[in-house]
């Protein structure tokens, strides 16, 4: 009876070990992106938050080929 215990808990612990991964790795900002694009309570706030980061970072973006321009 012991020995079918560890046998038994044995084979479970060697499956929680499976080295490859069931759903495949998504970065944050698609994560955020499949959010925002839902139905979920909040995805509106997402959606307007993401518009907002992307625009600073297309301001950012053209103040720096600005300065890269003066510098030349």
């Amino acid at each position: 009876m012991r020995a079918g215990v560890c046998a038994g808990l044995v084979v479970v612990l060697l499956a929680g070990c499976n080295s490859e991964r069931s759903e495949p790795v998504r970065s944050q900002g698609a994560r955020d992106s499949a959010i925002a694009e839902s139905v979920l309570p909040g995805a509106a706030g997402v959606k307007r938050a993401l518009a907002v980061s992307d625009s600073a970072d297309a301001r950012r973006a053209l103040e720096d080929s600005i300065m890269w321009m003066e510098e030349q």
